[in-house]
């Protein structure tokens, strides 16, 4: 993880320095637009999730068995308390979001409700904590900063200095946008890498949560096969948050290349081998 966060820096870096050359103070107004957008998407994330998911924050009386559940795990992973939403959704799946530990919303589907027995949805809710605790929200935003204004000057890169280039040269800005291809491409495989890396974190985290491995790695296996099962407008209408997701809406072949997340296999076998660890620890 700290390895594809390091050659992300590097070529944001090596990116920066790319358009300050070619696009001069253009560059400028950009990123201020891009980061205006930002900080909104960052410091709004809790509502535009919960609005794009149909999501609405639930009470204690309501959903008095699942906030039981949230405030334990809240308080073995040493966390304030997160607000709790439900989405009405035949698809099985759970998300976090919101801006920092303080300002959390911890979010689960009827359907997933529907289909856990209580430890499973206590290791699903555990894997949603540990990505409060560390603070995945903020670290994919800023990840995401530098590509946003790749992909940005990709599709709109032409506009900017094509009046100043009409009677000049018009190589440099060609020049930044075949620069911004090549940096979009590269950050968003290691976008999505550290995105695998930071699932597999939240997995091993959840499970140290709740000290239950097994019920986490049972509830991937649930969910995975209860995806089948689910109908196809279902399936598409979610499919565009599957970064969220515990488990991601299915797709096909380059949806699995370029996926968020780790094969469910993947993580089963390492929640094993984490269940393994625990017991030879708690009998050495």
């Amino acid at each position: 993880m700290m390895l594809t966060m390091a050659l992300l820096f590097v070529l944001y870096i090596a990116f920066a320095g790319a358009l300050v050359l070619y696009l001069g103070g253009g560059i400028l107004l950009m990123a201020v637009l891009i980061g205006g957008f930002s900080l909104v998407q960052y410091f709004y994330s809790d509502r535009l999730t919960l609005w794009s998911m149909g999501a609405h924050r639930v009470s204690e009386d309501e959903y008095p068995r699942l906030h039981g559940i949230v405030s334990r795990l809240a308080q073995q992973a040493d966390l304030p308390k997160p607000e709790v939403a439900v989405a009405d959704s035949r698809v099985p799946n759970a998300f976090a979001t919101g801006r920092s530990k303080n300002h959390a919303v911890v979010c689960v589907t009827t359907g997933l409700m529907d289909t856990l027995n209580e430890d499973e949805l206590a290791g699903v809710l555990g894997h949603e904590l540990a990505h409060v605790k560390h603070r995945d929200m903020a670290v994919m935003t800023i990840a995401s900063f530098l590509s946003s204004i790749a992909f940005f000057i990709l599709r709109w890169g032409w506009l900017f200095g094509g009046g100043r280039n009409r009677n000049q040269n018009a190589a440099p800005i060609w020049v930044a946008i075949g620069v911004s291809l090549v940096v979009w491409i590269v950050s968003y495989l290691l976008i999505r890498a550290l995105s695998r890396y930071r699932e597999f974190a939240a997995d091993r985290g959840g499970a140290l949560i709740t000290g239950n491995p097994a019920a986490l790695a049972s509830a991937l296996l649930k969910i995975d096969g209860r995806m089948d099962r689910v109908p196809e407008e279902d399936m598409r209408e979610q499919a565009s948050m599957n970064a969220f997701f515990i488990i991601p809406v299915r797709g096909g072949t380059l949806t699995r290349l370029f996926s968020t997340h780790p094969t469910t296999e993947a993580r089963v076998e390492r929640l094993r081998d984490l269940e393994r660890e625990l017991e030879t620890t708690a009998t050495a």
